[in-house]
Protein backbone atom coordinates (compact mmCIF):
# COMPACT_ATOMS: atom_id res chain seq x y z
CA UNK A 1 0.00 0.00 0.00
CA UNK A 2 3.00 2.44 0.71
CA UNK A 3 4.31 1.49 -2.37
CA UNK A 4 1.36 2.23 -4.14
CA UNK A 5 1.01 5.46 -2.23
CA UNK A 6 4.65 6.68 -3.04
CA UNK A 7 4.35 5.85 -6.90
CA UNK A 8 1.19 8.20 -6.39
CA UNK A 9 2.91 10.73 -4.99
CA UNK A 10 5.92 10.62 -7.53
CA UNK A 11 3.52 10.64 -10.41
CA UNK A 12 1.25 13.76 -8.97
CA UNK A 13 4.61 15.76 -8.60
CA UNK A 14 5.98 15.00 -11.89
CA UNK A 15 2.79 15.97 -13.58
CA UNK A 16 2.40 19.53 -11.75
CA UNK A 17 6.27 20.01 -12.09
CA UNK A 18 5.41 19.66 -15.93
CA UNK A 19 2.64 21.65 -16.08
CA UNK A 20 4.04 24.45 -14.43
CA UNK A 21 7.45 24.26 -16.88
CA UNK A 22 5.27 24.61 -19.83
CA UNK A 23 3.28 27.75 -18.20
CA UNK A 24 6.13 29.42 -17.34
CA UNK A 25 7.71 28.92 -20.46
CA UNK A 26 4.86 30.75 -21.96
CA UNK A 27 4.78 33.37 -19.55
CA UNK A 28 8.59 33.97 -19.95
CA UNK A 29 8.32 34.35 -23.41
CA UNK A 30 5.64 36.95 -23.32
CA UNK A 31 6.65 39.14 -20.68
CA UNK A 32 4.73 37.52 -17.61
CA UNK A 33 1.54 38.23 -18.95
CA UNK A 34 -1.13 35.50 -18.60
CA UNK A 35 -3.61 37.61 -20.75
CA UNK A 36 -0.99 37.61 -23.68
CA UNK A 37 -0.39 34.07 -22.98
CA UNK A 38 -3.81 32.97 -22.98
CA UNK A 39 -5.29 35.37 -26.24
CA UNK A 40 -2.37 36.56 -27.89
CA UNK A 41 -0.31 33.49 -28.49
CA UNK A 42 1.14 32.68 -31.88
CA UNK A 43 0.29 29.01 -31.41
CA UNK A 44 -2.56 28.85 -29.26
CA UNK A 45 -3.06 24.96 -29.91
CA UNK A 46 -0.26 24.14 -27.93
CA UNK A 47 -2.62 24.71 -24.83
CA UNK A 48 -4.11 22.51 -26.16
CA UNK A 49 -2.22 19.85 -26.44
CA UNK A 50 0.37 20.84 -23.40
CA UNK A 51 -2.16 22.07 -20.67
CA UNK A 52 -6.12 21.60 -21.19
CA UNK A 53 -6.00 18.41 -22.46
CA UNK A 54 -3.22 16.70 -20.50
CA UNK A 55 -5.30 18.42 -17.23
CA UNK A 56 -8.41 16.83 -18.45
CA UNK A 57 -7.46 13.53 -18.33
CA UNK A 58 -5.71 14.74 -14.66
CA UNK A 59 -8.82 15.36 -13.18
CA UNK A 60 -10.73 12.43 -14.87
CA UNK A 61 -8.13 9.38 -13.67
CA UNK A 62 -9.40 10.36 -10.03
CA UNK A 63 -12.97 8.92 -11.02
CA UNK A 64 -11.38 5.80 -12.39
CA UNK A 65 -11.19 3.22 -9.54
CA UNK A 66 -8.07 3.03 -7.37
CA UNK A 67 -5.47 0.09 -8.91
CA UNK A 68 -6.64 1.11 -12.71
CA UNK A 69 -6.51 5.18 -11.64
CA UNK A 70 -3.08 4.53 -10.43
CA UNK A 71 -1.75 3.06 -13.46
CA UNK A 72 -3.21 5.52 -15.26
CA UNK A 73 -1.44 8.18 -13.49
CA UNK A 74 1.46 6.65 -13.39
CA UNK A 75 1.30 6.58 -17.21
CA UNK A 76 0.04 9.82 -17.55
CA UNK A 77 2.61 11.26 -15.58
CA UNK A 78 5.76 9.20 -17.72
CA UNK A 79 3.67 10.53 -20.86
CA UNK A 80 3.89 13.80 -19.53
CA UNK A 81 7.41 14.65 -19.07
CA UNK A 82 7.81 12.59 -22.15
CA UNK A 83 5.80 14.63 -24.03
CA UNK A 84 7.31 17.97 -22.21
CA UNK A 85 11.01 16.68 -22.78
CA UNK A 86 10.15 16.73 -26.97
CA UNK A 87 8.51 19.89 -26.91
CA UNK A 88 11.42 21.86 -25.09
CA UNK A 89 14.26 19.77 -27.73
CA UNK A 90 12.51 21.58 -29.97
CA UNK A 91 11.72 25.26 -29.08
CA UNK A 92 15.04 27.47 -30.06
CA UNK A 93 14.02 29.51 -27.13
CA UNK A 94 13.78 27.69 -24.27
CA UNK A 95 13.05 28.58 -20.53
CA UNK A 96 15.63 30.62 -18.86
CA UNK A 97 16.08 29.40 -14.89
CA UNK A 98 16.51 33.80 -14.14
CA UNK A 99 15.74 34.45 -10.39
CA UNK A 100 12.17 34.80 -11.21
CA UNK A 101 11.47 31.39 -12.18
CA UNK A 102 13.56 29.69 -9.14
CA UNK A 103 11.79 31.84 -7.07
CA UNK A 104 8.69 30.17 -8.43
CA UNK A 105 9.87 26.82 -8.53
CA UNK A 106 10.56 26.99 -4.79
CA UNK A 107 7.45 28.74 -3.94
CA UNK A 108 5.39 25.36 -5.80
CA UNK A 109 8.13 23.11 -4.04
CA UNK A 110 6.82 24.42 -0.42
CA UNK A 111 3.15 24.51 -1.80
CA UNK A 112 3.37 21.48 -2.75
CA UNK A 113 4.98 19.65 0.29
CA UNK A 114 2.47 21.67 2.60
CA UNK A 115 -0.22 20.14 0.70
CA UNK A 116 0.67 16.51 1.19
CA UNK A 117 1.54 17.08 4.86
CA UNK A 118 -2.21 18.92 5.35
CA UNK A 119 -3.58 15.81 3.06
CA UNK A 120 -1.64 12.84 4.95
CA UNK A 121 -2.86 14.05 8.51
CA UNK A 122 -6.42 15.00 7.33
CA UNK A 123 -6.60 11.72 5.40
CA UNK A 124 -7.61 13.51 2.26
CA UNK A 125 -6.86 12.53 -1.56
CA UNK A 126 -3.93 14.84 -2.58
CA UNK A 127 -3.82 14.91 -6.13
CA UNK A 128 -6.80 17.15 -7.09
CA UNK A 129 -5.79 19.41 -3.99
CA UNK A 130 -2.07 19.52 -5.83
CA UNK A 131 -3.84 21.51 -8.26
CA UNK A 132 -4.34 24.36 -5.90
CA UNK A 133 -0.64 24.26 -5.19
CA UNK A 134 0.18 25.26 -8.29
CA UNK A 135 -2.20 28.16 -8.84
CA UNK A 136 -1.51 29.35 -4.99
CA UNK A 137 2.07 29.37 -5.80
CA UNK A 138 1.30 31.43 -9.61
CA UNK A 139 -0.74 33.82 -7.34
CA UNK A 140 1.76 34.31 -4.75
CA UNK A 141 5.17 34.28 -6.90
CA UNK A 142 3.34 37.55 -8.86
CA UNK A 143 2.24 39.20 -5.49
CA UNK A 144 5.70 38.65 -4.28
CA UNK A 145 7.08 39.99 -8.30
CA UNK A 146 5.15 43.12 -7.97
CA UNK A 147 6.23 43.59 -3.91
CA UNK A 148 9.88 43.19 -5.53
CA UNK A 149 9.35 45.29 -8.63
CA UNK A 150 7.65 48.44 -6.47
CA UNK A 151 10.78 48.35 -4.25
CA UNK A 152 12.85 48.08 -7.06
CA UNK A 153 11.59 51.28 -9.08
CA UNK A 154 11.73 53.39 -5.62
CA UNK A 155 15.28 52.51 -5.53
CA UNK A 156 15.85 53.33 -9.23
CA UNK A 157 14.38 56.52 -8.94
CA UNK A 158 16.97 57.90 -5.80
CA UNK A 159 19.32 56.66 -8.47
CA UNK A 160 18.27 58.80 -11.14
CA UNK A 161 17.63 61.64 -8.24
CA UNK A 162 21.29 61.47 -7.20
CA UNK A 163 22.49 61.93 -10.38
CA UNK A 164 21.07 65.74 -11.22
CA UNK A 165 23.36 66.14 -14.15
CA UNK A 166 22.94 62.70 -16.26
CA UNK A 167 21.30 63.99 -19.29
CA UNK A 168 18.13 61.08 -20.39
CA UNK A 169 17.42 60.85 -23.87
CA UNK A 170 14.57 58.09 -24.69
CA UNK A 171 13.88 56.02 -27.94
CA UNK A 172 10.35 54.92 -29.28
CA UNK A 173 8.95 54.04 -32.55
CA UNK A 174 7.52 51.08 -34.33
CA UNK A 175 10.60 50.32 -36.68
CA UNK A 176 14.44 51.27 -35.75
CA UNK A 177 14.41 52.13 -32.45
CA UNK A 178 17.18 49.55 -31.40
CA UNK A 179 19.15 51.04 -33.95
CA UNK A 180 18.37 54.59 -33.73
CA UNK A 181 19.79 53.95 -29.84
CA UNK A 182 22.72 52.51 -30.85
CA UNK A 183 23.57 55.01 -33.58
CA UNK A 184 22.81 57.72 -31.23
CA UNK A 185 25.12 55.68 -28.30
CA UNK A 186 28.28 55.26 -30.83
CA UNK A 187 27.85 59.33 -32.14
CA UNK A 188 27.50 60.62 -28.50
CA UNK A 189 30.65 58.98 -27.52
CA UNK A 190 32.77 61.12 -29.24
CA UNK A 191 32.07 63.59 -26.85
CA UNK A 192 30.30 62.52 -23.11
CA UNK A 193 30.25 59.12 -21.22
CA UNK A 194 27.59 57.39 -22.79
CA UNK A 195 25.44 54.06 -21.70
CA UNK A 196 21.99 52.80 -23.59
CA UNK A 197 20.02 50.09 -22.72
CA UNK A 198 21.49 47.02 -23.36
CA UNK A 199 20.17 44.49 -26.60
CA UNK A 200 16.08 45.07 -26.48
CA UNK A 201 15.53 45.48 -23.16
CA UNK A 202 12.73 48.68 -23.65
CA UNK A 203 9.97 47.90 -21.12
CA UNK A 204 9.63 49.76 -17.57
CA UNK A 205 10.46 46.28 -15.82
CA UNK A 206 13.96 45.88 -17.84
CA UNK A 207 14.57 49.71 -17.81
CA UNK A 208 13.87 49.86 -13.73
CA UNK A 209 16.52 46.95 -13.46
CA UNK A 210 18.88 48.34 -15.86
CA UNK A 211 19.37 51.30 -13.78
CA UNK A 212 19.84 49.55 -10.48
CA UNK A 213 22.23 46.95 -11.96
CA UNK A 214 24.45 48.59 -14.52
CA UNK A 215 23.78 52.45 -14.95
CA UNK A 216 27.07 53.97 -13.61
CA UNK A 217 27.48 57.06 -11.65
CA UNK A 218 29.85 58.20 -13.29
CA UNK A 219 27.56 58.17 -16.85
CA UNK A 220 26.90 61.47 -18.86
CA UNK A 221 23.88 60.12 -21.09
CA UNK A 222 21.90 57.89 -20.45
CA UNK A 223 19.56 56.48 -23.66
CA UNK A 224 16.82 54.75 -23.05
CA UNK A 225 14.84 52.26 -25.83
CA UNK A 226 11.27 52.49 -24.80
CA UNK A 227 8.65 49.72 -26.51
CA UNK A 228 4.93 49.31 -25.92
CA UNK A 229 2.47 46.11 -26.12
CA UNK A 230 -0.22 48.49 -24.63
CA UNK A 231 -1.56 52.16 -24.55
CA UNK A 232 -0.25 53.01 -21.40
CA UNK A 233 3.17 51.31 -21.45
CA UNK A 234 4.99 54.12 -22.68
CA UNK A 235 3.68 57.05 -20.90
CA UNK A 236 4.83 54.71 -17.68
CA UNK A 237 8.29 54.62 -18.91
CA UNK A 238 7.91 58.68 -19.86
CA UNK A 239 7.01 59.62 -16.11
CA UNK A 240 9.62 57.65 -14.60
CA UNK A 241 12.39 58.43 -16.53
CA UNK A 242 11.28 62.05 -17.63
CA UNK A 243 14.07 62.17 -20.23
CA UNK A 244 15.15 65.77 -21.39
CA UNK A 245 15.08 64.50 -24.97
CA UNK A 246 12.88 62.02 -26.73
CA UNK A 247 13.37 60.48 -29.96
CA UNK A 248 10.22 59.04 -32.04
CA UNK A 249 11.30 57.12 -35.17
CA UNK A 250 9.05 55.61 -37.87
CA UNK A 251 5.31 54.32 -36.49
CA UNK A 252 3.71 51.89 -39.03
CA UNK A 253 0.88 49.05 -38.29
CA UNK A 254 3.59 46.93 -35.66
CA UNK A 255 1.99 45.20 -32.98
CA UNK A 256 -1.54 45.39 -34.77
CA UNK A 257 -2.50 42.51 -32.51
CA UNK A 258 -2.08 44.28 -29.65
CA UNK A 259 -2.93 47.84 -30.32
CA UNK A 260 -6.07 46.92 -32.92
CA UNK A 261 -5.75 50.10 -34.66
CA UNK A 262 -3.13 52.43 -36.10
CA UNK A 263 -4.18 55.54 -34.56
CA UNK A 264 -3.69 53.38 -31.12
CA UNK A 265 -0.28 53.07 -31.88
CA UNK A 266 0.27 56.66 -32.96
CA UNK A 267 -0.99 57.79 -29.54
CA UNK A 268 1.07 55.25 -27.19
CA UNK A 269 4.35 56.21 -29.27
CA UNK A 270 3.74 60.08 -28.21
CA UNK A 271 3.15 59.27 -24.47
CA UNK A 272 6.74 60.00 -24.78
CA UNK A 273 6.71 63.33 -25.09
CA UNK A 274 4.64 63.35 -21.68
CA UNK A 275 8.37 63.55 -19.83
CA UNK A 276 7.99 66.58 -17.23
CA UNK A 277 11.47 67.65 -18.08
CA UNK A 278 11.17 67.50 -21.92
CA UNK A 279 13.49 70.10 -23.69
CA UNK A 280 13.18 68.80 -27.02
CA UNK A 281 12.03 66.31 -29.49
CA UNK A 282 13.09 64.65 -32.93
CA UNK A 283 10.12 63.02 -34.72
CA UNK A 284 9.87 61.04 -37.63
CA UNK A 285 8.67 63.89 -40.47
CA UNK A 286 6.35 61.41 -41.84
CA UNK A 287 5.01 59.96 -39.10
CA UNK A 288 0.77 60.67 -38.02
CA UNK A 289 0.06 62.93 -35.50
CA UNK A 290 -1.98 62.43 -32.75
CA UNK A 291 -4.56 65.14 -32.39
CA UNK A 292 -3.67 66.15 -29.25
CA UNK A 293 -0.66 67.84 -29.08
CA UNK A 294 -0.41 71.00 -26.95
CA UNK A 295 1.27 74.26 -28.54
CA UNK A 296 3.90 74.04 -26.19
CA UNK A 297 4.52 69.97 -26.69
CA UNK A 298 4.40 71.30 -30.47
CA UNK A 299 7.14 73.46 -30.05
CA UNK A 300 9.96 71.61 -28.58
CA UNK A 301 9.58 69.25 -31.91
CA UNK A 302 12.62 69.01 -34.67
CA UNK A 303 11.14 67.18 -37.58
CA UNK A 304 13.93 64.89 -39.04
CA UNK A 305 15.11 64.22 -41.67
CA UNK A 306 14.91 67.95 -42.96
CA UNK A 307 15.92 67.18 -46.60
CA UNK A 308 18.52 64.56 -48.14
CA UNK A 309 19.82 63.60 -51.61
CA UNK A 310 21.87 61.40 -53.42
CA UNK A 311 21.11 58.13 -51.42
CA UNK A 312 23.26 55.30 -52.49
CA UNK A 313 22.66 51.92 -50.56
CA UNK A 314 24.63 48.92 -51.79
CA UNK A 315 25.78 45.32 -50.04
CA UNK A 316 29.40 47.73 -48.96
CA UNK A 317 27.72 50.48 -47.15
CA UNK A 318 25.08 53.75 -47.24
CA UNK A 319 26.33 57.30 -48.38
CA UNK A 320 23.61 60.28 -47.97
CA UNK A 321 23.87 63.98 -48.01
CA UNK A 322 22.31 66.10 -45.31
CA UNK A 323 21.08 69.72 -45.55
CA UNK A 324 22.41 71.15 -42.16
CA UNK A 325 22.28 74.43 -41.16
CA UNK A 326 22.08 75.86 -44.87
CA UNK A 327 24.57 73.29 -46.50
CA UNK A 328 24.77 70.04 -47.44
CA UNK A 329 26.89 67.57 -45.78
CA UNK A 330 27.99 64.32 -46.72
CA UNK A 331 27.83 61.02 -44.48
CA UNK A 332 29.85 57.53 -45.21
CA UNK A 333 28.57 54.45 -43.15
CA UNK A 334 29.34 50.89 -43.02
CA UNK A 335 25.71 50.67 -42.04
CA UNK A 336 23.11 48.73 -45.04
CA UNK A 337 19.58 49.93 -46.14
CA UNK A 338 18.63 53.07 -47.42
CA UNK A 339 15.93 53.54 -44.39
CA UNK A 340 18.62 53.68 -41.87
CA UNK A 341 19.55 56.84 -43.46
CA UNK A 342 16.24 58.44 -41.72
CA UNK A 343 17.69 56.46 -38.26
CA UNK A 344 20.89 58.49 -38.72
CA UNK A 345 19.80 61.57 -39.33
CA UNK A 346 18.12 61.84 -36.20
CA UNK A 347 21.19 60.26 -34.45
CA UNK A 348 23.19 62.82 -36.18
CA UNK A 349 20.70 65.68 -34.99
CA UNK A 350 20.37 64.86 -31.53
CA UNK A 351 24.51 64.98 -31.68
CA UNK A 352 24.28 68.26 -33.26
CA UNK A 353 21.66 69.47 -30.52
CA UNK A 354 24.03 67.91 -27.57
CA UNK A 355 27.12 70.16 -28.83
CA UNK A 356 28.89 67.70 -30.97
CA UNK A 357 30.75 69.58 -34.50
CA UNK A 358 29.64 68.41 -37.75
CA UNK A 359 33.01 67.16 -38.37
CA UNK A 360 33.17 64.87 -35.24
CA UNK A 361 29.81 63.56 -36.43
CA UNK A 362 30.44 62.50 -40.03
CA UNK A 363 33.76 60.77 -38.79
CA UNK A 364 31.83 59.14 -36.07
CA UNK A 365 29.16 57.83 -38.58
CA UNK A 366 31.42 56.61 -40.68
CA UNK A 367 33.00 54.67 -37.99
CA UNK A 368 29.64 53.05 -36.54
CA UNK A 369 29.49 49.67 -36.61
CA UNK A 370 26.51 47.68 -37.92
CA UNK A 371 24.41 46.28 -35.46
CA UNK A 372 23.93 42.32 -34.70
CA UNK A 373 20.87 41.03 -36.52
CA UNK A 374 20.09 44.16 -38.26
CA UNK A 375 21.43 44.19 -42.22
CA UNK A 376 24.49 42.53 -40.59
CA UNK A 377 26.70 41.28 -43.43
CA UNK A 378 28.98 38.22 -42.66
CA UNK A 379 31.04 36.51 -45.66
CA UNK A 380 31.39 33.05 -44.51
CA UNK A 381 32.32 29.39 -45.52
CA UNK A 382 32.17 30.61 -49.15
CA UNK A 383 28.76 32.19 -48.74
CA UNK A 384 27.55 35.80 -48.34
CA UNK A 385 25.28 35.88 -44.78
CA UNK A 386 22.20 39.03 -44.42
CA UNK A 387 21.45 38.78 -40.84
CA UNK A 388 18.36 40.57 -40.60
CA UNK A 389 16.41 38.48 -38.34
CA UNK A 390 15.84 41.39 -35.93
CA UNK A 391 14.02 43.26 -38.69
CA UNK A 392 10.60 42.35 -38.67
CA UNK A 393 8.60 45.37 -40.50
CA UNK A 394 7.27 45.33 -44.30
CA UNK A 395 9.65 48.34 -44.82
CA UNK A 396 13.10 47.15 -43.35
CA UNK A 397 12.55 43.70 -45.31
CA UNK A 398 11.61 45.00 -48.31
CA UNK A 399 14.52 47.33 -48.31
CA UNK A 400 16.94 44.15 -47.57
CA UNK A 401 15.12 42.30 -50.85
CA UNK A 402 16.12 45.51 -53.15
CA UNK A 403 20.39 45.08 -51.50
CA UNK A 404 20.12 41.02 -52.01
CA UNK A 405 19.08 41.67 -55.81
CA UNK A 406 22.13 43.32 -56.30
CA UNK A 407 24.22 40.14 -55.87
CA UNK A 408 24.85 38.65 -59.22
CA UNK A 409 25.13 34.69 -57.93
CA UNK A 410 22.09 32.69 -56.08
CA UNK A 411 19.80 34.06 -53.38
CA UNK A 412 18.50 32.55 -50.77
CA UNK A 413 15.96 33.48 -47.98
CA UNK A 414 14.86 32.14 -44.70
CA UNK A 415 11.78 33.61 -43.47
CA UNK A 416 8.64 33.70 -41.39
CA UNK A 417 6.72 36.52 -42.89
CA UNK A 418 5.93 39.42 -41.08
CA UNK A 419 4.71 38.05 -37.45
CA UNK A 420 3.04 41.26 -36.42
CA UNK A 421 0.71 42.40 -38.85
CA UNK A 422 -1.56 42.17 -42.11
CA UNK A 423 -2.43 39.56 -44.12
CA UNK A 424 -1.58 42.15 -47.09
CA UNK A 425 1.70 43.27 -45.64
CA UNK A 426 2.90 39.27 -45.97
CA UNK A 427 1.43 39.66 -49.66
CA UNK A 428 3.35 42.17 -50.69
CA UNK A 429 6.65 40.39 -49.04
CA UNK A 430 6.16 37.37 -50.95
CA UNK A 431 5.69 38.80 -54.10
CA UNK A 432 8.96 40.96 -53.21
CA UNK A 433 10.35 37.49 -52.53
CA UNK A 434 9.20 36.00 -55.98
CA UNK A 435 11.16 38.58 -57.88
CA UNK A 436 14.52 38.16 -56.20
CA UNK A 437 15.27 34.76 -54.75
CA UNK A 438 15.99 31.20 -56.26
CA UNK A 439 15.00 29.34 -53.03
CA UNK A 440 12.74 30.81 -50.49
CA UNK A 441 12.98 28.80 -46.94
CA UNK A 442 9.29 29.02 -45.09
CA UNK A 443 10.15 28.62 -41.15
CA UNK A 444 7.04 28.17 -38.94
CA UNK A 445 3.30 28.03 -39.56
CA UNK A 446 2.02 31.20 -38.88
CA UNK A 447 2.75 32.84 -42.32
CA UNK A 448 3.58 29.58 -44.21
CA UNK A 449 -0.08 29.32 -46.23
CA UNK A 450 -0.04 33.49 -47.11
CA UNK A 451 3.90 33.41 -48.62
CA UNK A 452 3.71 30.19 -50.36
CA UNK A 453 0.30 30.69 -52.10
CA UNK A 454 1.93 33.91 -53.34
CA UNK A 455 5.22 32.69 -54.16
CA UNK A 456 4.80 31.82 -57.81
CA UNK A 457 8.08 31.02 -59.71
CA UNK A 458 11.04 30.76 -56.35
CA UNK A 459 11.50 27.22 -55.46
CA UNK A 460 9.61 27.18 -52.54
CA UNK A 461 10.76 25.24 -49.07
CA UNK A 462 8.24 24.89 -46.01
CA UNK A 463 9.80 23.97 -42.56
CA UNK A 464 7.53 23.70 -39.36
CA UNK A 465 10.69 22.49 -36.94
CA UNK A 466 13.42 25.16 -37.06
CA UNK A 467 15.78 22.22 -35.64
CA UNK A 468 16.58 21.11 -39.33
CA UNK A 469 16.97 24.29 -40.77
CA UNK A 470 20.87 24.20 -40.91
CA UNK A 471 20.41 20.84 -42.28
CA UNK A 472 18.37 22.18 -44.91
CA UNK A 473 20.40 25.03 -46.08
CA UNK A 474 23.24 22.85 -46.34
CA UNK A 475 21.53 20.29 -48.86
CA UNK A 476 20.35 23.30 -50.65
CA UNK A 477 22.76 25.72 -50.74
CA UNK A 478 26.08 26.39 -53.24
CA UNK A 479 29.25 27.81 -52.51
CA UNK A 480 29.19 31.48 -53.22
CA UNK A 481 25.68 31.99 -52.68
CA UNK A 482 23.74 34.68 -50.91
CA UNK A 483 21.61 33.98 -47.70
CA UNK A 484 19.39 36.28 -46.12
CA UNK A 485 18.18 35.88 -42.91
CA UNK A 486 14.84 37.70 -42.64
CA UNK A 487 12.62 38.08 -39.32
CA UNK A 488 14.10 35.33 -37.94
CA UNK A 489 11.12 34.38 -35.54
CA UNK A 490 11.71 32.18 -32.14
CA UNK A 491 10.11 28.60 -32.77
CA UNK A 492 6.96 28.99 -30.48
CA UNK A 493 5.86 31.38 -33.99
Amino acid sequence: MEDKLIIAIIAQWLFIFCLAYYVMTNLQWYNYSFKRVLLMHHKIQWHFYYAILPLAAYIGIFFIPNQTGLYLLLALGALYFLGIVIWTIRLDKRLVFTSRVVKFFIILLIFMIINEILCFFLELESALLSLMALLFASVISKIYENTLLNRFIIIAKEKLDIMSNLTIISVTGSYGKTSIKNFLAQILREKYSVYATPRSVNTHTGIVADINKNLDYTTEIYIAEAGARLKGDIEVIAKFLNPQYAVIGEIGEQHLEYFKSLDNIVETKFELLQSARLKKAFVFGDNPKPSHLSLDTESKIRYFPDKVRNVNATLEGTTFELYINNQWYLFETMILGAFNVVNLSAAIYVGLELGLKIEEIQKSVKRIQPIPHRLNKIQTNQKIIIDDGFNGNLKGMKEAIRLCSLYQGRKIIVTPGIIESTKEANIELAEAIDKVFDIAIITGELNSKILASHIKTTQKIIIKDKSILEDMLKSCSQPNDLVLFSNDAPGYI
